[in-house]
């Protein structure tokens, strides 16, 4: 099996070492992701200016590897039009650094990512976890979890899009499937504001993560110490 992983939160991020761990016992791996902290870029591409892309030193056992400077969308097309010879079997995208669930799913590079690999026919999947430090679920679950939903096959219009919950595994419930997107941001708006002498101000995101969602929904699932597993459609493909 030949897998591309990509994330939006830069190829140094702790996340796709540790997906990138993971996938090394799977098969091939191909790493393109981002030089720089690339959250929030959606399905952004570039289309003014060049992409810089370098040979990165992965810190994984037979890994080819990549940095470019741009978006993770950006990197899924360089990666399957450009670098790759051979188109993989999947695309792992992640593993986030915060719940990709609800409304955030609109505004998430990794599910941008994971989308982009659709565009390109190759099925996907979004790995994302609680910002805490706690992965003991993560830890255990992330290698089963992945190998079950290689064994499934999705609408070629679909990515699987998984959370787990930032609980220790003596608070973890167990794995709900076909989860929804919550109808809420999970992540509201916040914003700090600081004035400034000349009369201008500066606003700085600082959202606010909800203490509780619908049943049935991903939100819903990982505020209740499960692990959230659903599908994204593309409408468009």
């Amino acid at each position: 099996m030949r897998i591309l992983v990509v994330n939006d939160d830069g190829i140094k991020a702790p996340g796709i070492k540790r997906l990138v761990q993971m996938a090394a016992g799977l098969g091939e791996v191909w790493v393109v992701a981002p030089a720089a902290q690339c959250s929030a870029m959606s399905h952004r591409i570039t289309v003014r200016g060049d992409l810089e892309v370098k040979p990165y030193d992965f810190p994984a056992t037979g890994v080819t590897a990549y940095s470019v400077w741009g978006t993770p969308a950006d990197c899924v097309k360089v990666a399957l039009g450009c670098l790759m010879t051979e188109k993989p079997d999947i695309v792992f995208s992640g593993i986030n650094a915060g719940y990709n669930v609800g409304r955030d799913i609109l505004y998430s590079g990794t599910i941008g990512a994971a989308m982009e690999a659709l565009c390109w026919g190759v099925p996907a999947i979004a790995f994302s976890v609680a910002e805490e430090e706690e992965c003991e679920v993560l830890n255990t679950y992330l290698e089963p979890v992945a190998k079950e939903l290689i064994s499934k096959t999705l609408p070629q219009n679909e990515i699987w899009n998984v959370n787990f919950p930032g609980c220790t595994l003596e608070e973890y419930k167990g794995i709900l499937w076909d989860r929804i997107p919550d109808q809420n941001q999970y992540y509201r708006d916040n914003y700090k504001r600081t004035d400034r002498p000349d009369g201008s101000c500066i606003f700085s995101a600082a959202g606010l993560p909800e203490t509780e969602a619908a049943d049935g929904t991903d939100a819903g699932a990982v505020l209740s110490n499960y692990i959230s597993i659903g599908t994204i459609k593309n409408m468009i493909i």
